[in-house]
């Protein structure tokens, strides 16, 4: 009877040696799952990701030409003002300076009409 139950411990022990062979593999599969499935959604949020740049890119060409176009006629505008200053200083600036040195240098003061009212 004892040689029964040595064959039938031992029975037991390979089974269980065999279920923890199984257990093993279904684990290092999950892992290797897990590891797989990591790796793909990283691929698509690169793909996702490469896709809605794109996208932005370009929107932003298409929408961005108008404020070129407006920035353009914005320095033309002000390069046209600029020069008709620079013009209108170089025709009047010497008679604008004359007079601020005649008004510096010929004083007239005056009272002023609150005090000549109250008075």
């Amino acid at each position: 009877m004892s040689a029964q139950n040595s064959a039938g411990i031992q029975t037991l022990l390979d089974a269980e040696r065999e279920a923890q062979k199984i257990v093993q593999q279904a684990r290092e599969y999950r892992t290797k799952r897990i590891r797989d499935a990591k790796t793909e959604a990283q691929k698509e949020i690169d793909e996702y990701r490469q896709q809605k740049e794109g996208e932005f890119k370009k929107f932003e060409a298409e929408h961005s030409s108008g404020y070129k176009k407006a920035e353009e006629d914005a320095n033309k505008e002000a390069e046209t003002k600029l020069q008709e200053i620079k013009s209108i200083g170089d025709s009047k600036g010497e008679s604008v300076v004359d007079g601020l040195i005649q008004a510096v240098i010929n004083v007239k003061p005056e009272v002023p009409e609150k005090i000549v009212a109250s008075a």
